[in-house]
């Protein structure tokens, strides 16, 4: 084992790789709860998404662990699952298992892409000012629905939107949370939104307005009700629609983003860069299309990296024998079910706001003085929330950008994918007005 993950070579030990494991483990645990109960708004079961969360989440780390040997921890996205929830379901009205039937073929697209080498070009041709504005643009929508799920921003008739009633005890549970996990953060400790979200709801308990569980140990729920679902869609012609197919194209180009920046971010802070390139990137980017597709049969939202690696880096994971860990300790969480029951609207959306705050910090990168630049990243970023639609927002911004580069007279800097994107959002926009 040593010698399969280099040891030796790269300065660690068994310690190491299994506190790093687990330092990442518990940075990125809320997703356990936050993901069953967000894609369980769409309609779907959230035991069986919790199982669905879990089991993808583990296969992600160790295909990343055993065949990439990166210390990069996988799970359904932040986001990606909101997109599919509130948008591609309750937006745009499509079943469930419509949505896991589009994720399906965005993951097995991303892996032919992957395969190909395809991927890296796509990536490259859209612009790093357009990256970075979707990455903020997703951190502002996220941060929006923890704020309407915890009642801190309301409905108003007269003003569209206005502050909640702060008095209201599941609000005022829903602040302590942001507090808690404000604080652990700028203090710097590790799982600081895990910790945040398991003190809320001994709060929430304490002061009856959670449900105590009956216990915290029990076996896995069946996965039976979300299993296999999504096939039902592709032989339905209702599937087959201009929303849908622009679904398809969100989930790759969101999940192209993030996994990109992912992996170059936490591959730098390890040091694996060398001279600008990353050893082994296809197997790694393979890791995260394969989870997915995966996952989708199991029932749960677009597999993607995660950020939060960098803790277990920091923590001195340096091999893939800590996502072996990670893994492991996703199949562990399988038999905490019981748990799922205090995770309310209090508890999660403070996760959700603190999230968006950490995925908006790329925007200090846009040059904003260059107008051809902002105006295209300012709308992908800002229509995003204000339209409920992280489609809406990649769809305007990559609509403007070839043509405020072009009336700056820099059309030839601008590559040809980026008109053909721009011709296929004018069309998603012309029809379906959304």
């Amino acid at each position: 084992m040593r010698k399969y993950f280099q040891f030796d070579e790269l300065g660690t030990t068994y310690r190491q790789e299994i506190i790093g494991g687990l330092t990442t483990f518990l940075a990125m645990a809320y997703i356990l709860a936050v993901n069953p109960a967000i894609l369980s708004e769409s309609g779907m079961n959230q035991g069986a998404v919790f199982v669905a969360t879990a089991v993808s989440s583990a296969i992600g780390c160790f295909i990343m662990g055993l065949f990439a040997k990166y210390p990069l921890a996988l799970a359904p996205g932040l986001g990606l699952n909101a997109f599919f929830t509130f948008e591609v379901v309750l937006g745009h009205g499509f079943p469930w298992e419509y949505a896991l039937a589009a994720v399906f073929i965005s993951s097995l697209f991303f892996f032919i892409l992957t395969l190909t080498g395809l991927r890296e070009k796509l990536i490259n041709a859209i612009p790093m000012e357009l990256k970075l504005a979707v990455g903020a643009g997703i951190g502002l929508f996220i941060a929006f629905i923890g704020l309407k799920l915890s009642g801190i921003v309301v409905d108003d008739p007269d003003n569209l939107l206005s502050i909640g009633d702060l008095r209201e005890p599941q609000v005022l549970l829903a602040i302590f949370g942001i507090f808690v996990i404000v604080i652990l953060m700028v203090l710097n400790v590790r799982g600081a939104v895990f910790i945040g979200m398991v003190l809320t709801a001994i709060v929430g308990m304490i002061f009856g307005l959670i449900q105590t569980p009956n216990g915290i140990l029990s076996t896995p729920p069946s996965v039976e009700p979300t299993f296999g679902k999504l096939f039902s869609a592709f032989g339905d012609p209702a599937f087959y629609t201009i929303p849908m197919l622009t679904s398809i194209l969100t989930f790759l180009f969101v999940d192209f983003f993030d996994n990109a920046g992912t992996l170059m971010a936490v591959a730098n802070q390890a040091g694996f860069v060398k001279d600008n390139k990353l050893p082994r990137a296809g197997r790694a980017l393979i890791s995260d299309s394969i989870a997915s597709i995966i996952g989708s049969i199991f029932g749960t939202s677009t597999v993607t990296s995660y950020i939060e690696s960098s803790s277990g880096v920091a923590a001195g994971a340096r091999t893939g024998f800590a996502s072996l860990v990670t893994g492991i300790l996703f199949l562990l969480a399988l038999f905490f079910s019981p748990v799922l029951n205090i995770v309310t609207n209090a508890v999660t959306a403070p996760a959700l706001i603190v999230v968006g705050v950490l995925m908006v910090a790329s925007l200090g990168e846009i040059e904003w003085k260059k107008f051809e630049i902002a105006v295209p990243s300012f709308l992908t970023m800002v229509m995003m929330p204000f339209t409920g639609s992280i489609a809406t927002g990649i769809a305007v911004g990559f609509l403007f950008y070839p043509i405020t580069m072009v009336l700056k007279g820099r059309a030839k800097e601008v590559h040809w994918i980026m008109y053909v994107f721009a011709v296929i959002f004018l069309l998603f926009l012309a029809t379906t007005g959304h």
